[in-house]
């Protein structure tokens, strides 16, 4: 295994690992920590004396023997505090499994359900996905969401226990409960992929490594699920979305809105492959609000410039997706394209319905919206208002940067 990318197979088998060691043991808190010391020491170790025949078994046993060691120093703690008959494991469990051969399985998906437990806040789900299942560091994932690290360190530790104190089994769950939990899986990887696409706060428009992070677990996912057309259409949204990336900045960082860019550095092949997807999941089963949000992005990447969107068609699926979900970005969105589609005065009516929703009323992207819908309208006072307003709603640079830019362009 010569040239191998250590820093990649470590990522790719940090949630095997884990998974494996869970099933195992149970104690996710612990294991967690055995498993982070495990590739700790292939880090240390493998650069030197090469990489393993099996990688993934070499990183199981020394993360189980690691876990023996925690789980024996805890008891010990537990003792001290006559708690330990709560759940004490037998010595001969303790010792035995560290060197048995690990099972072929694959545990990714059931480490992704139990990271996703309702229990856990969707800010925690976010931060115990990324460090279990995504093979983050801690400190990277406090930078990526711009906290400090100590406050990261704590929300993933009490996010592990209450995944101890849940006591939930490591398995799949069934009926009801797993189609609940796989829409939390689905719905913290779209967060992800979100907050790398478009930041909301910070100096870059855009983190390039959540987005592409989110990716890489939609995939897996994906391979796990093949037949779930949900699945399969969120995996498509991110890479139709993410396509346009190249394009999306300029060369000082600054934001390029989609009319703008140039084409022809969007992503061909992540867009053949997304709209492949699509097409794929859409006559799949039950149409679902990834899979619409999906066509929607295909629509967009294969128009051959800005002129050409087909704004009818994505106005219609837009109607579709409010039929789906009572969801006040949708509706912005929908009012954006009805403005494109039927002109600026039948978008602004829209707004007006939203302005008393709370949930979208205060957003810089409502401001934003409206003031293109008031610049197409040949409004530019009210237009160099709604912009300005949107820039002080928002504390991503790029964007306030590009907002006072088109404002400053209105005049005063």
């Amino acid at each position: 295994m010569d040239g191998v990318d250590i820093e990649g197979l470590l990522r790719r088998l940090a949630p095997q690992v884990l998974g494996a060691v869970v099933r195992r043991y149970g104690h996710f808190d612990l294991a967690e920590d055995a498993t982070q010391e495990a590739l700790v020491a292939a880090v240390a170790q493998w650069p030197g004396d090469g990489v393993p025949d099996d990688p993934r078994a070499w990183l199981i046993r020394v993360a189980s023997r690691r876990l023996t060691d925690l789980l024996r120093s805890d008891q010990a703690r537990q003792r001290r505090e006559d708690t330990v008959a709560a759940w004490t494991l037998p010595e001969e469990r303790l010792a035995a499994p560290a060197d048995q051969p690990p099972s072929d399985s694959d545990d990714t998906l059931v480490l992704l359900f139990l990271c996703c437990h309702p229990a856990l806040s969707p800010a925690s789900q976010i931060a115990l996905t990324l460090r279990a299942v995504g093979g983050l560091s801690t400190a990277e994932i406090a930078r990526a969401f711009l906290v400090p690290e100590a406050t990261m360190t704590r929300r993933i530790s009490r996010a592990k226990q209450r995944i101890r104190d849940s006591r939930a089994p490591f398995r799949m769950p069934a009926g009801d409960e797993r189609s609940e939990r796989l829409a939390a899986v689905l719905h913290t990887l779209y967060l992800i992929f979100n907050e790398g696409y478009a930041s909301t706060s910070g100096p870059y428009l855009q983190r390039t490594e959540l987005a592409a992070e989110a990716i890489r677990l939609a995939r897996t996912v994906h391979r796990l699920l093949p037949d779930d057309a949900e699945v399969t259409g969120l995996l498509a949204l991110m890479l139709l979305t993410d396509a346009r990336r190249p394009a999306r900045t300029g060369p000082y960082g600054e934001l390029i809105p989609m009319a703008d860019q140039d084409r022809g550095l969007w992503d061909a092949a992540a867009i053949a492959e997304g709209v492949a997807l699509v097409s794929e999941a859409l006559p799949a089963g039950d149409t679902g609000p990834y899979q619409v949000q999906a066509a929607i992005a295909a629509l967009h990447d294969e128009a051959a410039s800005a002129d050409e969107t087909d704004w009818p068609q994505i106005v219609a699926l837009y109607e579709v997706l409010l039929r789906l979900g009572d969801n006040p970005m949708v509706a912005l969105n929908h009012a954006a394209a009805v403005g494109m589609a039927k002109g600026p005065a039948a978008g602004l009516a829209l707004l007006e319905g939203l302005a008393s929703d709370r949930r979208v009323a205060e957003d810089h992207r409502f401001y934003a919206v409206r003031a293109h819908l008031e610049e197409m309208a040949g409004d530019p006072v009210a237009a160099r208002e709604s912009y300005d307003l949107a820039a002080r709603r928002t504390t991503n640079l790029p964007q306030q940067r590009y907002l006072h830019g088109r404002a400053a362009r209105l005049g005063r």
